[in-house]
């Protein structure tokens, strides 16, 4: 059999003739010669009858400190519900389907509650009903530990549901589908000249997805990269070819060469975020003063980003909503730190970066013409990161985007 993943958020089940336009590509498959392996996220979004948010927020008017078992027995229904309406569905179209939980598709996890990994993956169940010619729909976002107990995979969790029932089907592809046509060079809300990318490299979509952009999760294409499974990123409700995410090898064997012309790939960046400054010059053991910094920030729960360390200075990044607790424990160390708050870190990404030069000098050159100034910056292989104050986040977006697509 060859199987494909076909995976549909939330936004594309949420009313029956959208959900016709979904079963409508599962019947494609089907008939193309397919075994289509279907995964449902919940239906809709924050405030809609059965949205994931919407369940919770009513768990949590009765008890704000809800047990993290609980949250994942009440979070795993709504793909459940999801994935019910979808098996009716696909039958009301005249296919046969069947519905499996997390469980009963055999995805075993660890015993995180609300951020579960998956550690194997059993497909027996989905292998029988598909050799049957039985359409399976599966429950995304959740498993089962081995001692029986459901859990949830997490933020972007279908993703990954679908990404990890990719590599253990030996999938040809894994379709992802959304309300969008793929992946964006920007984000279209704020560059309006945002075109989509046809193919992009595995670490080049991580790094997007790091970074911001929330087409698909980051521990979906790195489930996926490490069997070499093809992501297919697509809009439910058009017939365009989306975003194909694959290896750069593949990409050379192809007829694409996407490292010819396209330094760049994308621009994306992550609002409200507040920068930290310690100044240490001076310091008789500074060795151990940036060991004592970020370990009090580990201890307290904060998660630290953008880390620069210096012999004179200390800068990291933390969400706006951690700032005031990360500055009450530097307090308490007897630490006055430089806080700078309503800040955004924008992001370049392209593996096609590595070796060349000039890629940060287009870069500030473009944030000068605006104006914007940079407040921090770092770099990799892929990406380069660069912080600025959230006043200037969209119109630096638009600079950096206009500089490297000329």
């Amino acid at each position: 059999m060859k199987f494909i993943v076909q995976k549909f958020g939330g936004t594309s089940l949420v009313s029956q003739d959208k959900r016709e336009i979904a079963v409508s590509r599962v019947v494609q498959a089907k008939q193309e010669g397919f075994a289509p392996v279907v995964v449902v996220s919940a239906i809709g979004r924050s405030g809609d009858p059965y949205a994931t948010d919407t369940l919770l927020s009513f768990a949590c008017s009765i008890n704000t400190e809800l047990a993290p078992r609980e949250s994942d027995l009440l979070m795993s229904c709504g793909e459940i519900i999801s994935g019910v309406i979808m098996a009716a569905t696909i039958q009301k179209a005249g296919f046969p389907a069947v519905l499996l939980t997390g469980a009963q598709a055999g995805i075993i996890t660890d015993c995180e509650y609300n951020e579960a990994r998956i550690l194997r993956i059993d497909p027996e169940h989905i292998i029988k009903n598909a050799a049957a010619g039985i359409i399976v729909v599966v429950a995304g976002f959740q498993g089962i530990t081995q001692e029986g107990e459901i859990t949830t995979l997490g933020r972007g969790g279908s993703d990954t549901t679908a990404a990890a029932l990719g590599v253990a089907l030996d999938a040809t592809w894994v379709d992802i589908y959304t309300d969008v046509e793929g992946i964006m060079t920007a984000d279209p809300r704020i560059v309006e000249d945002a075109l989509p990318l046809e193919v992009v490299t595995y670490n080049e979509i991580c790094q997007l997805a790091h970074e911001g952009a929330k087409v698909i999760h980051p521990r979906a294409v790195e489930i996926a990269m490490q069997k070499r499974i093809p992501l297919r990123i697509k809009s439910t409700f058009s017939d365009g070819p989306g975003t194909l995410v694959t290896s750069q090898s593949e990409i050379h064997q192809g007829s694409i060469d996407i490292t010819r012309d396209r330094t760049v790939t994308g621009i994306t960046y992550i609002p409200d975020i507040t920068q930290i400054k310690i100044i240490t010059d001076g310091l008789a053991d500074i060795t151990n003063f940036q060991r004592r910094v970020f370990k009090a920030m580990a201890l307290s729960g904060i998660s630290v980003d953008f880390i620069n360390v210096q012999p004179e200075i200390i800068l990291y990044t933390v969400k706006n909503t951690a700032a005031s607790k990360a500055v009450q424990v530097l307090d308490n160390m007897g630490i006055s730190p430089h806080v700078l708050p309503d800040c955004a870190k924008i992001a370049a990404v392209g593996a096609a970066m590595t070796g060349v030069p000039g890629v940060m000098a287009k870069i500030v050159e473009a944030l000068a013409s605006e104006q914007i100034t940079i407040l921090q910056s770092a770099d990799s292989y892929t990406t380069i990161w660069v912080l600025v104050k959230k006043e200037d986040m969209e119109k630096g977006i638009r600079a950096l985007h206009r500089a490297f697509r000329q």
